[in-house]
């Protein structure tokens, strides 16, 4: 179990039960935005994690349900 401020414990493999998580989710506006920014930080270190995040970034995109601020 992950930990997260908003959430509480939440059942995610290989993370540690104590591990912070923070939670960005298709509903929120900003998500994708911010995946865009996290997506652009991990290139300019070189990560191989970038090339992947243009999959989820179309995900978050496509995803059909109302989207709101964070709150």
């Amino acid at each position: 179990m992950a930990l997260s401020s908003k959430y509480g414990k939440v059942d995610i493999s290989k993370v540690g039960d104590d591990e912070p998580v923070f939670i960005l989710r298709a509903q929120d506006k900003l998500a994708e935005a911010a995946i865009g920014m996290y997506r652009i930080l991990a290139a300019s270190h070189g990560s191989e994690l970038a090339r992947s995040l243009d999959r989820e970034i179309e995900t978050f995109r496509n995803w059909q349900g109302a989207k709101k601020l964070p709150d």
